[in-house]
């Protein structure tokens, strides 16, 4: 497999939630609250996080037009607010294309400084350039928002899961939104022209376990039905043994001379079968790809 071949089956995992959606959008009611008013909302894409009261509301993330419109008329039955932020995790179409549907009724739209340029970048490959509508305040490390009785802490790791994996902390809620580095049960998509590296990703979800608490709510981006999109900090383990494991599945094989080919034509990595069931098809295969090409064995 040549670099030009390996790059256009990436791209085309970056589209796999608009042609898959029974696998992102699997609950009935795709409002949920969960506490101290936050919650969450499914959908269609990665999993949107929304704080809704009569002194802030603050959404993470944005799916596609036509959720986002579903989304927003849902919280604006809530609360009788515009939105003082719309935070996206990361660039990805299934987290920004909604921005287009939510801008006119939001104050700021916050993301890492990296994404408006990962998110241009994408488009142009895409061709869907027109239909973008970028973060206009963007951080380098972290931020703080206040937000009612709320504080809302966003913060950037460093490369993992792209080049602007953003995680958002609602304090007092003891909530923590963290967007696509977390796929619940499920092979995650490892955007290598987007920045991401596995190794940062192991990094991101240890550095997460020791920064948070038994009682802290995770908000994942994407999660097998059998699963779902929340959790605790131990799926955050779980995440990152996966990525470990796919990188040994792979290193084993670039030093036993196996091609790409043969590595990816498989349904799971060892040790991990539910890490496949119930994903899209291509999930695993593409992220042996991808580990295939970050370990040099492109």
């Amino acid at each position: 497999m040549n670099r030009r071949s390996f790059l256009q089956q990436t791209l085309a995992a970056a589209l796999l939630p608009l042609l898959s959606p029974k696998h992102l959008s699997w609950q009935e009611n795709p409002f949920r609250l969960l506490r101290r008013n936050v919650g969450l909302f499914t959908g269609r894409g990665g999993t949107i996080g929304w704080l809704a009261t009569a002194d802030a509301l603050i959404v993470v993330d944005a799916q596609f037009p036509d959720t986002a419109t579903q989304c927003w008329e849902g919280l604006h039955e809530r609360t009788g607010r515009t939105i003082d932020a719309l935070i996206n995790t990361h660039h990805h179409r299934d987290h920004t294309a909604g921005n287009a549907a939510f801008k006119p009724h939001t104050r700021q739209i916050i993301a890492h400084h990296n994404v408006p340029e990962l998110q241009r970048e994408a488009a142009q490959r895409q061709g869907t350039l027109e239909a973008q509508v970028y973060a206009d305040r963007t951080f380098d490390t972290s931020l703080t928002l206040e937000a009612g009785d709320e504080r809302v802490h966003v913060v950037y790791y460093g490369p993992a899961h792209t080049g602007g994996d953003a995680i958002i902390h609602f304090e007092n809620a003891n909530v923590v939104h963290v967007g696509d580095l977390v796929f619940n049960r499920m092979p995650g998509f490892i955007d290598l022209p987007g920045g991401a590296t596995t190794e940062g990703w192991m990094a991101a979800l240890e550095r997460l376990y020791q920064t948070y608490t038994d009682e802290t709510l995770f908000i994942f981006g994407h999660g097998n039905p059998k699963y779902g999109v929340t959790g605790g900090r131990a799926d955050l383990l779980v995440m990152r043994d996966f990525l470990e494991g796919l990188r040994r599945y792979v290193a084993e094989g670039i030093r036993a001379g196996k091609s790409v080919e043969a590595l990816a034509a498989t349904d799971r990595i060892p040790g991990f079968p539910e890490h496949y069931l119930d994903s899209w098809p291509q999930a695993l295969p593409m992220a042996i790809q991808a580990v295939y090409q970050e370990l040099g064995g492109l």
